[in-house]
């Protein structure tokens, strides 16, 4: 089905990623991974900030009113929410070919973070563990990982790797988030569907993937059943977050990177982040446990 997508930051990413909304200030984050900013929009005053960054970065982790842990290709940062500095809070991967990509927390506060090599380098990246400053390896050899979220109950796990354009389900600790058993392939489906990018899990533990190149927003099952595609105004939406008092509107972001010049012609609006007109039973971001 089409649905309504209102244009909430027109000023365009080259790759906008890693949404997440802060319930207690109102304020949506999220960065320009590769124009290496940071975005912010108070969502009922409208107002925005956007802040240059000296690396990377692709997630943001509430922790607490003050502080946020941010996740980049120089490793982990605490933020001070009001001042924007930035203190070093360990390191992810010793690999300087790679960046960090898609990222969420689980129930449990522990962080999963995943990496890529710069130009999608084939089984260059990973997804890693991190609780309280602890960084555990759990998927090695994954191309483009995208689409990680978590069941309502904290007991599975998804990542999408859109080199491959699977979805993949692990069972997890819910007291730790870490995997108790192999992964084991959800919905595999063609490139022509769009892939497989970043995906946020609802209240209810339907996944709700964008789906890059395919103009699309799509709700699955916990078994891999498409329930629903909704259809937005971007060719390249690139990651969900649940927003609002009640966590019950949808916003996107989206991005330009490979679009030519006529691609862009094609696609004026690429890059901008948007709210979906669309009803939601969403539920909010855990912080993460320092």
């Amino acid at each position: 089905m089409s649905a309504n997508a209102k244009i909430v930051s027109d000023n365009p990413s080259e790759l906008g990623e890693g949404p997440v909304y802060d319930p207690s200030t109102g304020t949506v984050w999220w960065f320009n991974i590769v124009g290496r900013e940071l975005h912010g929009l108070h969502l009922e005053s409208q107002a925005k900030s956007v802040q240059p960054l000296n690396f990377l970065a692709s997630v943001m982790a509430l922790v607490d009113g003050e502080r946020q842990l941010i996740a980049s290709d120089q490793g982990l940062f605490l933020r001070d929410a009001e001042t924007g500095v930035f203190e070093t809070y360990g390191v992810i991967e010793d690999k300087p070919g790679n960046r960090t990509n898609d990222g969420r927390v689980h129930a449990s506060g522990a962080l999963w973070i995943s990496t890529m090599g710069r130009s999608a380098e084939k089984n260059a990246g990973a997804i890693y563990h991190v609780a309280k400053g602890k960084v555990t390896r759990i998927v090695s050899d994954i191309t483009i990982p995208n689409g990680i979220c978590f069941s309502p109950d904290g007991r599975t796990g998804y990542y999408s790797d859109t080199g491959l354009n699977r979805f993949m389900r692990v069972a997890l600790d819910p007291a730790t988030g870490l995997p108790t058993g192999e992964p084991a392939l959800m919905v595999e489906e063609p490139e022509s569907e769009g892939g497989f990018d970043g995906a946020v899990c609802d209240a209810e533990g339907l996944i709700w993937a964008a789906r890059w190149g395919a103009s699309a927003i799509d709700v699955y099952s916990p078994e891999g059943k498409r329930l629903a595609r909704h259809t937005v105004p971007v060719s390249q939406p690139s990651c969900p977050a649940f927003v609002g008092r009640s966590a019950d509107r949808l916003l996107f972001t989206s991005a330009w990177q490979g679009l030519d010049e006529a691609g862009r012609s094609k696609d004026p609006d690429a890059g901008k982040t948007f709210l979906l007109d669309i009803d939601v039973k969403g539920r909010f971001e855990p912080v993460y446990v320092l």
